[in-house]
């Protein structure tokens, strides 16, 4: 398997479309930076600034090595349903690191969340002490890592973009190194199918929307808050299941699932009924 070197691969296209744009100005780092203002062309930021990001950048980096071993020590639908508890982290880590307290409704919408979870992988309960703390690590990383993003933006005045570069910059070589170390560079040369079209426009694409989904997590992030994010992601999970069995079945119906989901739903909707409340 070469999950190291195709996150890899991703960092290395995010920093190629960083670097040409912030290289023709079409963007900025800083939140008070114009496009037209002078730029370092090796680091776009000081190396200063670049440290003050660490707090963002290795909970991600251990987020990515942890997620790799979560998958393979539980099966799916448990895997699934206790990542979804990465909610309630994140709303503890709001609080621990940034002194944040939410709502009693609020409150309520995330026990139904993540109670809606647990009910939709009723089913497939076996406990396993190993991958359930791999994946309450996993969890616990992701809320650090997503609650320190609009904190770390704030203390250093970097934007959406001049996040990700620090974050790409940072973290890209240490895990093309750990591919390195694991012999997934190796594997890769032995590909059969490394220099087929099709399999590098696969990758290409794989790329290009990692891209632009880390763009909307940290936009998301940043506008709104680090536990929208964690329930947005939550969301996507519910529509991502319903889409993929209306599309490509396999699954069979199973109603513990569907309840679950529905459940997981129903407080995903309360939540966003809170926040255009502004409660």
């Amino acid at each position: 398997m070469l999950h190291y070197l195709i996150w890899s691969l991703q960092m290395a296209c995010a920093f190629v479309i960083l670097y040409v744009l912030k290289s023709m100005m079409i963007i900025s780092f800083t939140t008070a930076e114009s496009k037209s203002s002078s730029y370092n062309p090796v680091m776009f930021v000081p190396s200063r600034t670049l440290a003050q990001t660490l707090p963002l950048a290795l909970p991600y980096l251990l987020y990515v090595v942890v997620t790799m071993e979560a998958v393979r020590g539980i099966n799916v639908p448990m895997y699934t349903t206790l990542r979804r508890t990465t909610i309630a982290f994140t709303m503890m880590m709001e609080y621990f690191i940034g002194g944040k307290r939410h709502s009693n409704i609020v409150i309520i919408s995330v026990g139904v969340i993540i109670f809606g979870a647990f009910i939709a992988g009723a089913r497939d309960l076996a406990f396993d002490s190993y991958g359930y703390s791999i994946v309450f690590i996993e969890n616990m990383c992701k809320a650090v890592y997503l609650t320190s993003v609009s904190r770390v933006g704030k203390s250093t005045g970097l934007n959406v973009f001049g996040l990700m570069w620090c974050n790409v910059v940072l973290c890209g070589p240490i895990l093309l190194l750990w591919s390195a170390f694991r012999g997934e560079l190796q594997s890769t040369l032995k590909f059969p199918y490394l220099l087929f079209p099709g399999f590098q426009a696969l990758i290409f694409l794989s790329c290009a929307f990692t891209f632009f989904m880390n763009y909307i997590v940290v936009l998301n992030t940043t506008i709104n808050s680090a536990l929208t994010q964690a329930i947005c992601s939550n969301l996507k999970d519910v529509f991502t299941s319903g889409f993929g069995w209306l599309l490509f079945g396999g699954l069979p119906y199973d109603l513990f699932n569907v309840l679950g989901q529905s459940i997981g739903f129903l407080g995903s909707c309360l939540y966003a009924y809170c926040k255009t409340r502004g409660k």
